[in-house]
């Protein structure tokens, strides 16, 4: 781990980007080397998480209304600690990103897509935007092969234009961020776990976007 650098006015960065983009990994790893506090996405203790990937349909919105709420909570309990936090994925990916994509294939019938849409719209007032956004742009190639990897059960029956619809939304989504900071890592030819210069190379773009560091 490095020595911290003092700065007060860095509080909140969050990673982005699609499922299998190497989010919850790269997270973890810059916690570890920074020495921030972490907040990863609910995953394994998901009770809607398996369900959806058999019946997208019955279960879209249970799953979004959870992650939604989780995410809620997240960024609620940023606010209150000290130092600074490292997100896995935002609350802006719940809404911009899954459920706009869920709604649009037709996973969300207008009746809860605009509940769902009022919820997050009472939420977004007390949410506070990270200070650096870190989006992990991939291609769909690399998207499947790291699920494949990584070999979790329920994401076997994930399918192709899913993913596909969640990376159309993506590019539009980071094409307009207008929040704040934002660092787009292109994953699709760099492995950061295996290879340290990989690592070191995107510490030096975080270290230059947040302190005006050269690394």
């Amino acid at each position: 781990m490095r020595k911290q650098h003092n700065n007060p006015m860095i509080k909140h960065i969050a990673i982005a980007g699609n499922i299998g983009a190497g989010k919850t990994t790269l997270t973890k790893m810059l916690a570890k080397h920074y020495g921030w506090e972490i907040q990863l996405e609910e995953v394994d203790n998901n009770p809607y998480l398996a369900d959806f990937y058999k019946d997208m349909s019955r279960w879209a919105f249970h799953l979004q209304i959870f992650f939604l709420n989780s995410r809620f909570k997240q960024v609620q309990e940023i606010a209150q600690i000290q130092a600074p936090v490292i997100q896995d994925r935002t609350i802006y990916e719940d809404a911009y990103i899954f459920a706009k994509s869920l709604y649009d294939q037709g996973y969300f019938v207008q009746r809860d897509y605009d509940n769902y849409l009022s919820i997050f719209e009472s939420m977004i007032q007390y949410v506070e935007a990270p200070d650096l956004l870190i989006y992990l742009k991939s291609d769909l190639d690399n998207l499947v092969r790291n699920i494949e990897n990584r070999g979790r059960d329920y994401e076997k029956t994930i399918r192709i234009d899913y993913l596909q619809e969640l990376k159309t939304h993506y590019d539009t989504w980071i094409q307009n961020y207008d929040k704040g900071k934002l660092l787009i890592i292109d994953v699709n030819t760099i492995n950061f776990v295996k290879n340290p210069e990989d690592f070191s190379s995107i510490v030096s773009k975080i270290d230059r976007e947040l302190f005006g560091l050269f690394s």
